[in-house]
């Protein structure tokens, strides 16, 4: 799985150099759709922060709702089910 998502991402930069910056945020939100791993998501709006940490999970993208899904675990390792906004909200892979 890990080589198929660094091809595709190679892929998708090779793409990203002739699209404009709306059609770079299109593909770079369907992209996450499939990743599967630990990531780091945090949505900001203003001086309000909330992040979440995905583990051994992915992250789904419904770019025409505006939306990603993905479960996250609190500090006890419980997992929860969490919807954000695409926009304000960032993705960082994590180890």
């Amino acid at each position: 799985m890990r080589l198929i998502t660094i091809t595709s991402l190679a892929a998708s930069l090779l793409l990203l150099g002739g699209c404009s910056q709306e059609q770079q945020n299109k593909l770079s939100r369907l992209g996450v759709t499939w990743l599967e791993g630990n990531y780091k998501v945090t949505f900001v709006e203003g001086s309000h922060v909330k992040s979440w940490n995905v583990i051994g999970s992915k992250v789904t993208s419904e770019p025409e709702k505006g939306y990603y899904y993905f479960w996250a675990r609190d500090e006890k390792g419980k997992k929860f089910y969490v919807q954000t906004p695409i926009i304000r909200t960032y993705i960082e892979e994590t180890k």
